[in-house]
């Protein structure tokens, strides 16, 4: 019997999004209700101005055009505050908000702070996974431990796919 393990990609699709507030480079405070009746990539990702968090951004920041009229607003997130936030998205010209999770309260929710090891040693960071959730607030999928070189593309996919 053949497994739609792509299709149900973890036991987050289909389950209602966890809501947040949290505020973007600029100040500004985003919730998740907010975007109710358009789909939302949420996308987790460990710091800002480091090579793989940077080549995500840019892959995002160069989609983003597309995703738009796909119907898609791409929010990235990261402990990192405010003020690393908007150095970020001033160098690499980001066009989407970046959301500072300082107290890592939304991480936590997402179950991305995770334990991770780097040359033997154990440390707690964001494990670099993403949520695409649907026009009703419920995740249609969960992309976890990406590529972010391909991330965006595979996105773009995914919700042509979709048909939405």
């Amino acid at each position: 019997m053949a497994t739609t393990k792509k299709e149900t990609t973890s036991a987050w699709a289909g389950k209602k999004a966890p809501s947040f507030t949290l505020k973007d480079q600029d100040g500004k405070i985003h919730k998740l209700s907010q975007y109710q009746g358009g789909m939302v990539l949420l996308y987790f990702y460990p710091k800002d101005m480091t090579s793989g968090c940077t080549v995500e951004a840019q892959g995002f920041r160069d989609a983003w055009k597309e995703l738009k009229k796909l119907g898609v607003t791409v929010l990235g997130v990261s402990p990192d505050n405010i003020t690393s936030h908007k150095k970020f998205c001033d160098k690499e010209k980001l066009n989407f908000p970046l959301l500072a999770d300082v107290q890592k309260k939304v991480v936590e929710k997402y179950g991305v702070w995770v334990e991770k090891s780097m040359y033997g040693k154990k440390y707690m960071g964001v494990q670099r996974d993403s949520f695409l959730i649907g026009k009703d607030g419920k995740i249609l999928k969960h992309y976890e431990k990406v590529k972010p070189a391909k991330h965006p593309g595979e996105v773009i996919a995914d919700v042509r796919a979709l048909g939405r």
